[in-house]
């Protein structure tokens, strides 16, 4: 709760008492202001006019005009995930506001500090099926951590703050702040800072010293530990924590999708990535473990393979800032709530304490992990139809731009081959949709990015499908200098549901053949489409145009550019944990063939 032990950010000193008369709509812009907000996404429409009036005369807030509004949702979740800042997004009411509802379900499942403003209609026309208006509070009610709906005017200002607190607290999340067209154009007293009182909501921070010393005992016990890294530790800022503790204790290093570049790929401990896609060590490292120290991960289905099966020999450690995933999936032996900033730092003193008594030998496992990482190295198999391979693509974007760059990715098999084969050394250079899986969010996200991170070289690695979806936001960029590099790993088709459909359906491709590059009638024609935007657009076909594409791209920095890498369509993702089967599959499946099926 924003009171004394929480206050709200208040840049600009403000004198008590003192109040001006303005509207609503001044009252957003000046809350977002006092907020220190510096970036917006959004698109006007009627419900949502008044603030854009006030918004216009701002020199505190600089305003990016999308052409959709899932762009500005994705581009506020991009800024949010490479800053750590609060990203925000603007929409009227109807359809502007229902169009933020998949960007608001991406920012829930993947934790982003996500603030969405919309307008509605007037509060007198509510339940009357006025023209646009929809219950976008009713609507992103199960998405969002909290959802306002505001109807006067001086309750404008307390809620932004509010909203801002909860969107950044805690576990991080998205707030929706809906605001009727009235509460917009009436005026009132504002005075700042406002009274925030949230008496439900207190987020556990520290966490119990019990529990931490429970933990360190079970570290210093194991033979065979891991520290099973997710998305949490770089939302909580805790990547330098993190390395510490494991260099400290010794323990081989996991990191989900959701959380690579959470430890340096560089790292000795480093496994890899679990997973149905993940590294054989990173697998097999939790299938065979004793101890699994979860760090702000949910056990999620993509790295589990079948719950019930999953590190069946294993104690279990679980850290998380939210209470409500602690055993939800895995139950937990010992359960820690709490930031995993500080409860890092704690576990870390208390395992030096624990230590300095005795620790089991785990020369054996490392021989044992070793051994993996030797028999099993992540790689690929050249192509066979003349086409680029798209591992290699993608792997020379990431060697040519080097770690310090930003890559955002769509879904699918080119986000999974950029998780593998691009190498993470910092925390905030991967951005992807994890838990949701939204085609289409590259491409703004890494716009969004861009903007938050000016001198970064930024990358949206994205299929063809994806980003059929929302490349009008190229437009976006043109306009408003945001000089972001797209890769388009074009394989002419769907590729992940290709996949499936080439391992488990016989080969019978339905339905996910785009025509976007193989044939001789290119529908739509990438380059074509990127020179339309007012973009550098570049079609590489052979193995020795791509780095000479690549460099060019991060040479050019007055526009967006375009690449359009044709791809071979029958190049899979592997390894592969069929969905519902234990991680232990992997074992016939590590040698990279694609002889098995769900049923083995």
């Amino acid at each position: 709760m924003p009171t004394e032990s929480h206050p709200v950010p208040s840049p600009a000193p403000a004198s008590p008492g003192a109040s001006e008369i303005i509207t609503g709509a001044e009252a957003v812009v000046r809350s977002l202001e006092n907020l220190g907000i510096t970036d917006v996404f959004g698109l006007p429409g009627g419900a949502i006019l008044p603030v854009y009036d006030p918004l216009f005369e701002s020199r505190k807030l600089r305003h990016i005009l999308v052409r959709h509004e899932q762009g500005a949702g994705h581009a506020a979740q991009g800024y949010a995930s490479s800053s750590g800042k609060l990203g925000v997004a603007i929409a009227t009411s109807g359809p502007g506001a229902t169009n933020l509802v998949t960007a608001i379900a991406d920012a829930h499942m993947d934790s982003v500090p996500l603030l969405a403003i919309t307008g509605q209609v007037f509060s007198n026309l509510m339940g009357t099926d006025a023209f646009q208006e929809a219950d976008i509070v009713g609507i992103t009610m199960p998405i969002t951590k909290h959802s306002f709906l505001v109807k006067r005017a001086e309750e404008i200002p307390a809620t932004i703050a509010a909203a801002y607190h909860i969107a950044t607290t805690g576990r991080p999340g998205p707030v929706l702040v809906d605001i009727t067209k009235d509460a917009q154009q009436n005026t009132f007293a504002f005075r700042w800072p406002p009274k925030v009182d949230l008496p439900g909501y207190r987020p556990i921070t520290k966490a119990h010293g019990k529990q931490v010393l429970a933990a360190a005992q079970l570290i210093a016990e194991a033979e065979r530990p891991v520290l099973y890294v997710g998305g949490g530790v770089i939302r909580s800022g805790a990547s330098a924590e993190l390395l510490e503790l494991a260099e400290a204790t010794k323990t081989p290093v996991v990191t989900t999708l959701m959380a690579r570049g959470a430890f340096p790929d560089s790292h000795p401990q480093h496994l890899g990535m679990p997973g149905m896609h993940g590294t054989v060590p990173a697998v097999l490292a939790l299938q065979e473990s004793d101890l699994v120290v979860s760090l702000g991960a949910r056990f999620d289905d993509r790295v589990t393979g079948k719950a019930a099966l999953f590190a069946p020999n294993a104690k279990v450690v679980h850290v998380d800032i939210d209470p409500a995933e602690i055993s939800k999936i895995r139950t937990a032996d010992v359960p820690i709530v709490g930031d995993l900033k500080d409860v890092l730092v704690d576990l870390l003193a208390a395992y030096r304490d624990v230590a300095a008594r005795g620790t089991a030998d785990t020369a054996e496992w490392w021989a044992t992990l070793a051994g993996l990482r030797n028999e099993y190295p992540l790689g690929f198999a050249p192509t066979s139809d003349g086409l680029l391979s798209p591992q290699y693509v993608i792997k020379r974007i990431g060697e040519l731009t080097g770690p310090e760059a930003v890559y955002a990715a769509g879904v699918g098999q080119h986000q999974m081959w950029a998780a593998q084969f691009i190498k993470y050394e910092r925390p905030n250079a991967w951005l992807n949709s994890g838990g949701a899986g939204t085609m289409g969010y590259a491409v703004p996200a890494a716009m969004g990015a861009k903007v938050a991170q000016p001198d970064r070289h930024v990358w949206a690695i994205d299929g063809d499908g994806c980003f059929q979806m929302t490349n009008q936001e190229l437009a976006t960029c043109t306009l408003n200098d945001i000089p972001i590099k797209v890769a388009i790993i074009n394989n002419s088709s769907l590729g992940m549901v290709r996949q499936w459909q080439t391992l488990f359906y016989d080969g019978r491709y339905s339905n996910t053949d785009l025509n976007t590059g193989h044939d001789s009638v290119r529908v739509p024609d990438f380059v074509k489409l990127a020179e339309a935007y007012g973009a550098l657009g570049i079609r590489v076909t052979k193995e020795e145009e791509v780095d000479e594409a690549i460099k060019l791209a991060l040479e050019t920095n007055d526009r967006p550019v375009v690449i359009d890498f044709v791809v071979s369509a029958d190049a899979m993702v592997w390894p592969m944990v069929p969905q519902g089967v234990s991680n232990s599959y992997i074992q016939y499946a590590r040698d990279h063939s694609p002889a098995f099926s769900e049923e083995d």
